[in-house]
């Protein structure tokens, strides 16, 4: 993706999110980018899971701006979790586009300035530690071609939409993903389409429809 296909956008609460010129679609939603991912992945995900595992491993389905790594970091620190945080990502960002998100700002701690900076810096394919509370390891590979190598208890799905990138939606990359769970594992995604819920169910998840963020009147999430 070339780097001058990707525009900033500022959202409704006041966060950065990017416009992928190429997929038509931004890369949060424009009602918030902070909202909708401590809505979606922070609170129906990783609080969800905190509630019964100290020890939890991510597999995350799109890096992206590195906004859910961020505020998983966050979250582990002040809850004293052990993450091991893994990020699926095909396009990265380049860091002059990194450099200008605001969401350490946003977050009032000066400190994640350089944390948010060393994630997208971070080498692929190595894990490296931020703190005794956050590994992270980023991948660079799509999810089509991701192999399971070891098993994850919480997914957070947040690919492009699906009318963005439909090869993303396919049963066969959910089928993958199922086998990626451990027993009792988790998926959350802001979609809560029809067709994709059925996707879910044929591969073998159970299904629960929870309100959305602002914008959106459902979110999803899933289980093994």
């Amino acid at each position: 993706m070339a780097p001058d296909s990707i525009t900033l956008l500022t959202t409704q609460d006041g966060t950065h999110t990017l416009f992928s010129e190429q997929y038509g679609v931004t890369y949060h939603s424009r009602y918030g980018a902070i909202t909708e991912s401590k809505h979606v992945f922070i609170e129906a995900g990783l609080r969800y899971k905190a509630v019964m595992d100290r020890c939890i491993s991510i597999l995350e389905a799109g890096f992206g701006t590195g906004l859910n790594a961020l505020l998983t970091y966050v979250e582990a620190e002040k809850r004293g979790l052990e993450v091991k945080y893994t990020a699926l990502e095909r396009f990265p960002l380049g860091m002059d586009q990194v450099a200008v998100l605001n969401y350490a700002r946003i977050l009032g701690d000066d400190t994640l300035e350089l944390v948010f900076r060393q994630m997208h810096e971070s080498g692929w394919g190595t894990q490296q530690a931020f703190s005794p509370s956050f590994l992270l390891e980023k991948r660079l590979e799509s999810l089509e071609t991701f192999r399971v190598e070891s098993k994850y208890d919480l997914i957070f799905f947040d690919a492009f939409a699906p009318q963005a990138q439909p090869e993303l939606w396919q049963a066969s990359v959910f089928s993958n993903l199922f086998d990626s769970l451990r027993p009792d594992g988790v998926l959350v995604t802001y979609c809560a389409q029809g067709a994709f819920k059925r996707t879910l169910k044929q591969v073998g998840f159970k299904v629960e429809a929870l309100k959305g963020p602002p914008g959106k009147r459902e979110m999803t999430r899933a289980w093994k």
